[in-house]
């Protein structure tokens, strides 16, 4: 006799009603609070004095980092996008990627008026999103993605210790030239959101 479950091909029953939504406290949601609370973590260890504790803060950031990309895999593989999700997500990137530039810039080894573009451009956005959410979602672009691909790649050479400064340079600057060009789509798709909107 066989045991086995429903056919994962078939269509779903009417009569079993709406799927249930996830709950809050699922793994992709742990793993974003996981990124929120190593956050100080990170700033304590890059404040430290010490090769060993630079290693460390590099270790703790690409932790954090990693998780990012599993969390958002494993929300949308399995369902489990949630509210909070939508919110929290974005928000841990902003802390962990702003946590990072202000505290090399204060220790003296980027340039301030990197840190203040990059966050102007994050922080803009995000509050851009939020303001046009009512006409419609802005998604994300491959642009997006690979801004903070380099921005992660560049925070993290930082971090390491050695003498690899021509090469933070170049990763920087690519980092620096997509965040504002995606940041200037982002504003031209925002715009073309609110145009596109019926009149209230």
């Amino acid at each position: 006799m066989s045991s086995a479950g429903p056919d994962p091909a078939a269509p779903p029953d009417p009569a079993a009603g709406p799927e249930a939504p996830p709950s809050v406290y699922n793994v992709a949601n742990l793993l974003t609070m996981l990124r929120m609370l190593l956050v100080p973590v990170f700033v304590w260890t890059l404040f430290m004095d010490g090769t060993g504790w630079r290693v460390a803060a590099f270790v703790v950031f690409a932790v954090a980092s990693v998780t990012d990309k599993i969390d958002g895999d494993l929300a949308r593989r399995y369902g489990l996008v949630t509210d909070f999700g939508k919110i929290a997500d974005p928000i841990a990137d902003k802390a962990l990627t702003g946590a990072a530039l202000v505290g090399l810039s204060i220790l003296g080894e980027l340039w301030w008026w990197v840190t203040v573009v990059i966050l102007i451009r994050e922080i803009g956005i995000t509050v851009l999103r939020l303001v046009v959410i009512r006409y419609g979602v802005i998604p994300a672009s491959k642009g997006g993605k690979l801004k903070t691909m380099l921005q992660v790649v560049a925070i993290g050479l930082y971090l390491l210790p050695g003498p690899l400064d021509p090469l933070r340079w170049a990763v920087m600057a690519a980092a620096l030239a997509v965040t504002v060009v995606t940041g200037v789509d982002y504003v031209v798709q925002a715009w073309r959101l609110r145009r596109a909107a019926p009149a209230a």
